[in-house]
């Protein structure tokens, strides 16, 4: 039996809320067979975005999800994801998890998607990420080191085994509560996926509250 529940559908970002429309699960969302494990606080509702740097996609939606992510409660936790299927996506990865372990991620996150995109600039070889890296305070030694580190290749490892078992195929996509998941093709556009997602974090909750 599908599930429903009502959700004001953006036509063009978040603050552009045109109509109402019945959010049914296998046509606007997806229920995954088996839920992958969170990895926030059991009061907490997790809200994975899985993307690639080299995605224009992912770079187009950073504008509604930024926006939607700075509205979100103070019971959702957001989780940023790089998805791995070789080759530039698993070298991206360990961009995204080196800067996280050089402490700017921060800083460099929304730079790393204009350097790509806006720039022309492919960031897949270590030594051009190293002296990408050199402009947020660290050394390109620090930076070639946190590429190439243990633990940066646990995480790439890690972000791969979790995709696969989120049965993610391709990306943009946001998982709610290791269950849910949400693509531009099932929410009808990039710009309308915060808005199913908005709706499915607000079912979570509802489910926690009976």
């Amino acid at each position: 039996m599908f599930k429903t529940l009502m959700v004001a559908v953006a036509g063009l970002g978040l603050s552009g809320l045109v109509a109402a429309q019945e959010l049914v699960e296998g046509q606007h969302y997806e229920v995954l067979d088996e839920a992958v494990d969170t990895r926030v606080d059991e009061d907490m509702i997790e809200v994975t975005e899985v993307f690639w740097y080299g995605c224009p996609h992912c770079n187009r939606l950073q504008a509604s999800l930024n926006a939607w992510l700075d509205e979100l409660e103070d019971d959702v936790a957001v989780i940023h994801m790089p998805a791995t299927m070789g080759g530039d996506w698993n070298k991206h990865a360990a961009v995204y998890y080196a800067a996280e372990e050089l402490s700017i991620i921060d800083e460099i996150h929304a730079d790393i998607f204009d350097a790509i995109h806006e720039q022309g600039r492919a960031l897949t070889e270590d030594d051009d990420i190293a002296a990408f890296f050199s402009d947020y305070g660290v050394s390109e030694d620090e930076a070639r080191q946190a590429l190439t580190s243990f633990g940066v290749r646990s995480q790439v490892n890690q972000a791969h085994s979790r995709m696969r078992a989120m049965e993610l195929m391709g990306v943009p996509a946001l998982v709610i509560d290791g269950r849910y998941v949400v693509s531009p093709s099932s929410a009808g556009s990039l710009e309308n996926m915060p808005q199913v997602a908005d709706a499915l974090v607000a079912m979570v909750r509802e489910e926690r509250s009976q």
